[in-house]
Parts: structure tokens; sequence; C-alpha cells
């Protein structure tokens, strides 16, 4: 085979000799190269079908269901019945208020003991049978009686002891048997180891009946009184109730500690008659109130508290009297003091009219009818009228009887 040349002259193919390359293998190999290329084109480019997707590997796997198995957990968890989360909560509830009642209880406690402390360094000499025992334990009692005496008052002393107040041996069993302390409870005059004094202290030699005071006496500061006195009472002595009566009303005692009994279940017991008398604005009158603005607008009325002839506080209510004493107001009378002292507090207000019934024949009418009276007075004299004459005969027709008290349970 031979070809022509640019320059016109014929070539042949054998002068090549056997390493030329023929045209269809030319050919045949560009073919192929072409198809090998779009062969290789179309496998690099094309779309894996989805099922073809590799998955995660067996420990991904895993871990998914594991956060998934959690998740659930906690779905399950929150889905309970709601009668279990109610329970849980009023299990926790029961215990927060046990645990408050138990600090509440740890606190009285330790303020009653260094109310007592301060009472022994830096109170008035008292008499024996008024010192705190060296025991670290103290008896219990039931209640404990401060009836509420001046220097003036002889008298009415002796009348009370003559009629519904034990005496002597019979006073010590009262204590020791019926877990019921008495006393007259007074201060001190301005004139310190004057002659009112003295006077006292030779009535104390023979009765020993007395509670005293690190207090001055005076009709204006009868509300620092009733202050003082609870809490000392609660320093002195570990009962369930404190009671302030006045030395010129008639007490039965037993129908008095039968009537606090059912009460002592409850912690902070406000027991009296209660009432909510006028603020009296005008000055010179009786019971004036100097601080009456603080009561709202002439006329108005005060809140109700307890009358002061005869009223009783639960031990929690003397122990927050004896810690609090020095920042609690004391207003002009003493019983509207002791019902301020409460009126924000959690305090179960009792008004028992067995506590204020008059004098015969009214307290005998009641006796008569099978219902005793607490107590008995004459609300015209705020105190039986003359009582150091006619208290005998108000122990004769309205008392309840010696061999009562001494059979009471309670």
């Amino acid at each position: 085979m031979s070809l022509k040349s640019r320059g016109g002259e014929f070539i042949s193919s054998k002068s090549n000799g056997g390493g030329a390359i023929s045209k269809r293998w030319t050919i045949f190999l560009c073919l192929s190269s072409f198809c090998a290329g779009l062969l290789f084109t179309n496998r690099m480019w094309a779309v894996p079908e989805t099922k073809d997707i590799l998955r995660p590997s067996g420990t991904t796997e895993d871990k998914l269901k594991l956060v998934s198995g959690g998740c659930d957990s906690s779905v399950r968890d929150e889905r309970r019945e709601p009668k279990d989360i109610l329970g849980e909560v009023s299990k926790t509830h029961h215990a927060i208020q046990t645990l408050d009642k138990t600090i509440s209880n740890l606190e009285m406690e330790l303020a009653a003991a260094r109310a007592a402390q301060e009472s022994i360094l830096y109170g008035s000499p008292v008499s024996e049978n008024l010192k705190v025992p060296q025991s670290n334990v103290k008896p219990k009692y039931l209640m404990v009686i401060g009836i509420n005496t001046a220097f003036s008052s002889r008298k009415r002393r002796d009348s009370v002891r003559a009629t519904w107040m034990p005496q002597g041996e019979k006073r010590k069993k009262l204590e020791e048997e019926k877990g019921i302390i008495i006393r007259f409870v007074i201060g001190h005059s301005a004139t310190s180891g004057g002659i009112l004094d003295k006077a006292i202290e030779a009535e104390e030699q023979k009765h020993g009946d007395f509670m005293r005071l690190e207090h001055v006496e005076g009709y204006l500061e009868l509300s620092a009184k009733t202050k003082i006195y609870f809490a000392t009472a609660v320093a002195l002595w570990d009962a369930e109730f404190y009671i302030k009566v006045d030395d010129d009303v008639h007490v039965n005692i037993a129908t008095l500690g039968i009537t606090l009994a059912r009460h002592r279940s409850k912690s902070r017991i406000y027991i009296g008659c209660m009432k909510s008398g006028p603020v009296l604005a005008q000055k010179g009158v009786r019971y004036h109130e100097p601080e009456y603005w603080k009561f709202g607008e002439e006329g108005n009325r005060y809140f109700r508290h307890a009358t002061g002839q005869l009223y009783a506080i639960s031990k929690d209510l003397a122990t927050y009297i004896s810690i609090n004493q020095h920042v609690l107001h004391k207003y002009a009378n003493e019983d509207v003091s002791l019902g301020a002292w409460f009126i924000g507090l959690d305090v179960e207000h009792i008004d028992d009219r067995r506590l204020c019934c008059g004098t015969p024949p009214d307290c005998e009418w009641k006796a008569q009818a099978g219902n005793i009276c607490v107590a008995s007075f004459d609300w015209t004299c705020s105190g039986i009228c003359k009582s150091a004459e006619r208290i005998k005969e108000v122990h004769q027709r309205c008392g309840e009887g010696e061999n009562t008290l001494w059979s009471a349970v309670f």
C-alpha cells in the first residue's frame, strides 16, 4: 500500500515495516476507550438507592435504644398515678410539720431555761418553795394559778385563803397529787425594802404562798406585771396551762382543771370570757386608752380579748411571752395588752362563759342545774363587790365542794 505525500511523492506502507498500526485497530481502540470512559463516568455519577445506604453500626443503634429507653422511663415516671404523687407530697408535708414542731418545742424549752437562769441570776429573792429544782428534769404540772394582788389587799387574800384556796399541807398535796400550783402574785414597792415589802415578807413567812416578781407595783403597770408574771411562771414551773385571776374573784379549782383538760391536746389556747368593748378616748374616765388612735376612729371597739378577771393560756403562749417580753407593747389595760400580743398569732380563742358567772343567784342556779361555774364575780365591780366580806357567801352557795377537788381526775 502506497500513500501520497504533500510533495506528491508516493510512499509505500510497507516501508514502515511491521510496527505500523492498521486503521481497523485504531478505530477499535478509539471505540473501546470511548465505551470505557462512558462506563466509568456512569458509575461515578450514579445516585445509590435508599435501600443501599448503610445503616448505623450496632453500637450506635444500641446507644439510641438506651437513650430512647431512658426517655420512656422518664415519661412513665411522669405518668404515674396522681394518687401516688399526692401521697408522697402529703408524707413530705407531714414530715416537715413534725420537724417544725420539734424545732419549735426545742426553742421554747431553751427560752424557758434561759428565762429561769436570768430569774435566778438577776431576779429578786424568792421564797424557798419557788426556787427552781436543782434536778435537770422539772416535774410536770397541769396548771399554775397566779392570783393578782396588791399591797393593800391583805383582807382579800385572807378571804381567798379561807374559801377556795387550800392551805398548808393541803396546798402541797394539791401540787403533788393534782399538779396544781396556786400563788399570790406581787412585785415590789417603789421604795425597795420599805414597810410594804416587809409586810409581804412577813405574810410570806406565815403562809408561803407568794410569787414575788421583779416589778414595781402600780395600777398603771398592770400590763407589765402580767407580762412578767407569765415569763416568771413558765421559768419556775413546767405546766400545761397558766392562769391569771384577780383576788376578788371566786374560783372552783376542780371545774377549772376539768375545763382546761379538755383542751390539753391543743398547743396554742387562749381561753376566757371574750369581749369587745369600746375604745375610750376621753381622758379622766376609767379604762381610758391613751393610744386610742391606733384602733381607728373614735367610737371604734377593741378586737376580741378575754376579760381580765380570769383567763388561761397554754404553755406555748406563756413561753412566747417570755421570749418576746422586751418587744411586746403594753396598752393601758392589761386584758387588751394580752389580746394584742396574740391577735397576729395562730391562736385559738375559746369563749367559755362559765369563767364569768355572776354572784348568787346566778352561779347558784347554774350549779343546781348541774352547770357549775368556774369563776364568779360582779360585772359592776369588775370583781365581787366587797369581796372580803361577801366571798364566803359566794363560796357556800356556788362552791363545788372540797370533795369534788380531791376526787377530780384531770
